[in-house]
């Protein structure tokens, strides 16, 4: 018997493969292979949307888009609330699917579900707190009001690394501003996503509010959603050059975008940091999710006086990780989500050595069953290498060595993204004038870990539009109305 049999409760496969979530009710079918990462056995199918499944989906988010619309700020958020209780009741079970679909790490997934329960949480509060504004015209011919209402039927789509936090991330502002919402999750990782819909049915959400459809044709799905007037939001996260194709449909019914792209992350290390937080930091920003994260550490910028002391500390780390299947609670590292993520994670280390680089520890894929990468420490990395600017996703670190400031901010700035970085230094002022010069949507200052849903989520330059999480992030599913009243 394999574990995932004996799996019981939200934790079992079986029970989400029962069809897509359309309109509170599900619409049995097959089609789309989940498989554990570990194995590469099947956990469970999944149901195949077509685009006929896609406009059902639409006309149920319309037809409850005008009652939820309705309801009041504090309906929703008692209903975000009690989804918020449920996770948490039900967070073992959640963490053991996300270990089985995705291949993290218990530890991880634990983290996971607690981060993204606290979406509903934050959302719950901010429901009620959606702003307004009044004031005089300066000429004092009228006054201003301004309101802000529900931007309408919201599309998200989201990624396969963070199955439940992309989710709750997205559709807990979308519900708090007032929106009817179609979740597309990746096809690695829907069980977790059709999870969430039970339990948000079972803490009151009305039929058709939240509708889930998992499907092989993901562009037909989504442009046929956009190219519909009464869709009016689109939440992505995932990579680059799919947000560009998404941007560009998009356009062509003006429908407003939030994205959450690719990144490329710099972890600087100055001289005067301290060594063991720096390393502690390290493996916190390159190996949660085993590397496989937008905001992971992909370049590790080291000051020459502490450079080998850093090698040396994070080779021993790396080193010293158990890998296994993530729902083995002795694993600190499982598998990548797919054979062909180990193959490009390969393909870049393999150009780096071929260039000079070494590796101090891993360095190869894993043989056996399971998509496997072993935590691997690259040192002597040309700037010039395609690992020094493309996203790894994968549990490795290439270090590069630095001299100056100024070098550290040119080298982190070499790259077409900008959504987190990392400075490690005792001088507070450093690290500010640094974080400064860096071109970065979010910045770790002595920490390697920043994501918060009380803080904005997003970045600059080619790593995204908009802000997820924080007080602003209501107000991406929002738009301002303005009045212009004579008293």
């Amino acid at each position: 018997m394999t574990f995932h049999a004996k799996m019981s409760g939200y934790a079992d496969p079986s029970l989400h493969a029962h069809g897509l979530y359309i309109g509170g009710a599900w619409k049995k079918g097959q089609g789309i292979p989940v498989l554990d990462p570990s194995t590469g056995s099947v956990l469970a199918e999944v149901a195949d949307a077509t685009v006929e499944d896609a406009m059902r989906a639409v006309d149920a988010a319309e037809a409850a888009a005008s009652g939820w619309r309705a309801t009041s700020p504090r309906q929703r958020s008692e209903i975000l609330r009690r989804w918020f209780q449920l996770m948490t009741q039900h967070a073992e079970e959640l963490a053991t699917l996300i270990a089985l679909e995705n291949g993290k790490a218990l530890p991880d997934a634990r983290g996971e579900v607690a981060y993204a329960a606290e979406f509903f949480r934050w959302y719950a509060e901010e429901a009620t707190r959606i702003p307004g504004e009044f004031r005089h015209t300066p000429s004092g011919s009228h006054n201003i009001l301004v309101d802000h209402e529900p931007i309408g039927i919201s599309v998200l789509i989201t990624p396969w690394n963070f199955p439940a936090a992309m989710a709750t991330r997205k559709i807990g502002p979308a519900l708090a501003a007032g929106c009817t919402v179609i979740l597309k999750p990746a096809s690695e990782t829907p069980l977790t996503a059709y999870a969430m819909a039970r339990l948000g049915e079972e803490a009151g959400v009305p039929a058709g509010v939240v509708n889930v459809l998992t499907t092989t044709n993901p562009s037909g799905v989504t442009n046929a959603m956009l190219g519909d007037p009464r869709v009016r939001k689109l939440s992505f996260t995932g990579s680059t050059g799919v947000g560009r194709t998404l941007l560009a449909e998009a356009a062509k019914t003006v429908v407003s975008c939030s994205m959450e792209l690719g990144g490329n992350a710099p972890f600087i290390v100055f001289d005067d940091a301290d060594l063991e937080a720096a390393l502690d930091g390290a493996m916190i920003a390159k190996m949660r999710n085993a590397g496989e994260a937008c905001t992971a550490a992909n370049r590790f910028y080291v000051q020459a006086g502490i450079h080998d002391a850093f090698v040396e500390g994070l080779t021993a780390r790396m080193a010293a990780l158990k890998i296994g299947p993530g729902y083995d609670p002795a694993t600190q590292c499982g598998p990548m989500i797919t054979k062909k993520a180990v193959q490009k994670i390969n393909q870049l280390v393999m150009d780096a050595m071929e260039l000079g680089a070494s590796a101090t520890t891993g360095g190869a894929p894993l043989a056996g069953t399971g998509y496997f990468y072993p935590p691997t420490v690259l040192q002597n990395v040309p700037v010039d290498a395609a690992i020094a600017h493309e996203e790894i996703f994968g549990p490795v670190a290439p270090v590069y060595k630095f001299e100056s400031e100024e070098d550290a901010i040119r080298m982190a700035n070499t790259t077409e993204y900008g959504l987190a970085a990392y400075i490690y230094s005792r001088d507070l002022k450093r690290a500010m004038r640094v974080g400064k010069g860096v071109e970065t949507g979010m910045l770790g200052i002595n920490r390697g870990l920043m994501s918060d849903p009380a803080a904005p989520f997003g970045g600059v330059k080619q790593s995204g539009l908009g802000r997820e999480g924080g007080v602003t992030g209501i107000l991406e599913f929002m738009e301002a109305k303005y009045y212009a009243v004579e008293f």
